[in-house]
């Protein structure tokens, strides 16, 4: 008998494959909610059948334009009813969306445009004279589509809501021929260098969108307010998460906190999703107003891990706090801290270094591991010994376009390789104690640059806090800190906060100098912590 029975004429046919692509989300709301609204914006709302329509007859209307399977569309927009549709318009049509960050400048927008070999590029009219200044010297530039919401376009360019009247509301769209087949560019926005570019597939995208919607409690109830920019991981998925659960959609241009609060009471806003930047905005505005949101928002909180300040604060102003962690490399979001019944019982402090945790993989995330970095075995889970932070599963990048080298170095040895140092707990929860780059070595002791900025986040005179290596003759290496002081908070001189520290920890680990000021970020709000580096090893790190 051949051992092959199990696969002896049961091979897939039309009736029992389908290959998985979150495209079939929204055709399944809009079949089982058809006169929900499923999106609120400041234009427009519409019902899921409306939006299902609306993306239909713009993924007939990019076909008429000439565009083809596995071409890229680029699109510069704002969280819009615009950018949403583009998540299943693009990929409806067979083609790969490109999401552009909103705040590159026009030289990193050219790279992107012509490394991606864009077609066409759906942008909204307040981004024009940018556009103009990225589209020269481009020898294919692309065909242009703008969004006039709030001026006409001065570019030779099609009107998107005239172009997407033109096209058939009826566009019997097709799925991807292989769900290995890519469905989003997205760019990583490093510190150095130019961005690489990470694909994502339809099969990525589909489970990713289950399990964030699944490890953030989502239901058709959900109604999910856009702080996070749909540019960023494709807004970690979740524009096609919340569609598939029947949620709603409540677009936000722009982020500010009058326009958040006012939005989170007129809607009835459950969800919500950030970086700690973001939220730790909305906390300090909140706070000093005396706001408390009831009922409390939940938010999803990625990126750097959160300082234990800021999420010991949250509970005080009505937000509900899910740490998240991942990277541009796994669709967003990989980990979840996943709550613990035991955990009820723990004082604030106690209870925000179990939520400061990165946790343990989301549902499409096969294994979450921390190697030694020259072994490769696994470290001991014992919370102290620090290693890589790996991944492995089905919700992690494709590779970078035309870029092997790289591909090969992140993806190797059968796990993608962060860069991340982090510590395994005997409970399986990973904690991320700081990028490679970021670790402190100061007479031979390694210091978490992370546990110091927790400190610093600590006094109730600092806004934000970001902690590197200076050169230091005897030591190698000392840390300093580079913080914001909250707006009207008492002053603060750098002798008083280091006196606040070593009450803090262990005397190795103080700051030895502290600057004053505001931090430089990246376009994605992260900290650049490579230019902090550079003062503090130039000298230009005076004490402020």
């Amino acid at each position: 008998m051949s051992d092959d029975k199990y696969d002896r004429d049961l091979h897939k046919r039309d009736a029992n494959y389908f290959p998985l692509t979150p495209l079939t989300g929204l055709k399944r709301t809009a079949w089982v909610y058809p006169d929900k609204v499923g999106v609120i914006d400041d234009d427009a709302s519409f019902t899921y059948a409306q939006l299902y329509a609306r993306c239909r007859r713009m993924a007939s209307a990019l076909q008429q334009l000439g565009i083809r399977r596995m071409d890229t569309v680029a699109a510069l927009c704002f969280n819009g009813h615009e950018m949403l549709e583009c998540h299943y318009s693009v990929p409806m049509a067979g083609a790969v969306l490109n999401a552009l960050n909103i705040r590159l400048d026009a030289k990193s927008i050219r790279f992107i445009l012509e490394h991606g070999e864009a077609r066409a590029l759906i942008y909204d009219t307040e981004f024009e004279a940018l556009v103009r200044e990225a589209l020269q010297g481009l020898e294919q530039p692309p065909t242009l589509i703008a969004v006039n919401r709030t001026q006409a376009a001065e570019l030779d360019a099609h009107d998107y809501e005239a172009l997407l009247a033109s096209g058939d509301a009826h566009f019997d769209w097709q799925p991807p021929q292989d769900e290995w087949d890519a469905i989003s560019l997205c760019y990583t926005s490093g510190t150095t260098g130019n961005p690489k570019g990470v694909v994502y597939h339809h099969r990525g995208a589909y489970l990713s969108s289950l399990g964030n919607a699944m490890g953030f409690n989502m239901t058709p109830d959900t109604v999910y307010l856009w702080t996070l920019p749909m540019f960023h991981c494709n807004g970690w998925c979740y524009t096609w998460a919340i569609t598939t659960v029947g949620g709603t959609h409540v677009c936000l241009r722009k982020v500010r906190s009058d326009d958040i609060l006012q939005k989170i009471r007129a809607h009835g806003v459950t969800h919500a999703c950030g970086a700690p930047v973001v939220l730790n905005a909305l906390l300090d505005d909140f706070s000093r107003q005396g706001i408390r949101l009831d009922p409390p928002v939940h938010f999803a909180l990625g990126g750097a891990a959160p300082p234990n300040a800021v999420i010991a604060k949250s509970g005080s102003v009505g937000f509900e706090i899910t740490h998240l962690y991942g990277l541009t490399e796994s669709y967003g979001p990989a980990t979840v801290c996943v709550w613990q019944q035991d955990w009820a019982g723990l004082d604030n402090n106690a209870l925000a270094a179990q939520m400061a945790r990165q946790g343990v993989g989301l549902y499409a995330m096969d294994d979450v591991q921390v190697l030694d970095q020259r072994s490769g075995e696994l470290v001991p889970a014992d919370a102290q010994t620090l290693g890589e932070v790996v991944l492995r599963g089905n919700t992690l990048m494709k590779g970078y376009l035309k870029n092997p080298d790289a591909t090969g170095q992140a993806l190797r040895d059968g796990w993608f390789h962060t860069g991340d140092l982090g510590v395994m707990y005997p409970d399986g929860y990973v904690e991320v104690k700081d990028r490679a780059k970021d670790i402190i070595i100061s007479g031979g002791e390694n210091i978490s640059s992370k546990e110091v900025e927790d400190v610093l986040y600590s006094h109730p005179a600092v806004l934000e806090a970001a902690v590197v290596a200076r050169p230091d003759e005897r030591w190698g290496e000392v840390p300093c800190a580079f913080v914001t002081l909250r707006e009207g908070a008492d002053p603060l001189s750098e002798e008083e906060l280091i006196a606040f520290c070593r009450v803090e920890m262990a005397a190795f680990k103080i700051p030895k100098h502290v600057v004053f000021g505001p931090l430089p970020k990246t376009s994605t709000g992260k900290i650049r912590k490579n230019e902090l580096r550079e003062q503090a090893r130039s000298g230009a790190a005076e004490p402020g």
